[in-house]
């Protein structure tokens, strides 16, 4: 059976992914770090709705944390794989570089680019073969387009997302494998709620910030028959904002 694994998935976007594709009828891993009760919360949710969903609670940014809970899945699921991955996981630490302890900025950078390493690499084992085939989803973001002051560990990490995304579509495509990135702009979530959102959104031409749910929707085309030919691709979701 096909499975897909969701990191960072008990929350935000993560959340709206996961109930997405759980919709379309798919079983989803929930990847999540600490957060037991949101996590649990988002399990039964998709259970309730008639979906199939599991916990793998795990560090992407710690390659033996991966290693064992993936090692511990396949031992559990030994005629399934994952079809899709969709690297969800990021940290914020925002602060002006010169101000920027060394902390801040590796926090952010291995969450979002060794997090993408650590699973990308391991599950591309199993959708190449035989031409399996399979789909990536990269969460990218604005600051990795256009950059956002405050935010250089930020920028810098979903910036190289972007370039890993362009690289790897091209080392895999003959297996039928796609991978792309969406890279949303202020979207109401955790991560932007200490944002100023009254001045913000006057920046954003449709006059709001994005839902979870429409960033999920974009997921489910990418990961659907229909864009077996998309590959590569960075598709801004951002109410008009950088165009």
């Amino acid at each position: 059976m096909k499975y897909a694994l969701v990191t960072g998935g008990s929350r935000g976007i993560g959340k709206a992914i996961c109930l997405k594709l759980s919709q379309m009828g798919m079983p989803v891993v929930i990847n999540y770090q600490s957060n037991d009760k949101s996590a649990q919360e988002t399990c039964e949710l998709i259970k309730q709705l008639g979906g199939a969903a599991e916990l793998l609670k795990f560090d992407v940014s710690d390659k033996e944390q991966v290693d064992n809970a993936l090692n511990t899945w396949e031992d559990n699921h030994p005629d399934d794989y994952f079809s899709v991955l969709v690297n969800n996981a990021g940290k914020r630490h925002d602060n002006v570089l010169f101000m920027m302890d060394d902390s801040e900025w590796n926090d952010v950078i291995s969450t979002t680019l060794n997090g993408f390493f650590y699973l990308t690499r391991r599950l591309l084992k199993h959708m190449m073969p035989r031409r399996r085939g399979g789909r990536i989803i990269n969460i990218s973001s604005l600051s990795g387009i256009k950059g956002l002051p405050g935010q250089c560990n930020y920028s810098a990490a979903k910036a190289g997302l972007i370039g890993a995304t362009k690289a790897l579509a091209q080392e895999v495509a003959s297996r039928g494998v796609t991978v792309n990135a969406i890279a949303p702009g202020f979207i109401e979530t955790d991560m932007t709620k200490d944002l100023s959102k009254e001045d913000l959104v006057k920046l954003v031409p449709v006059g709001r910030f994005g839902k979870p749910e429409e960033v999920a929707a974009l997921v489910a085309f990418l990961v659907s028959d229909e864009a077996a030919y998309i590959t590569g691709e960075v598709i801004n979701i951002n109410g008009g904002l950088h165009t």
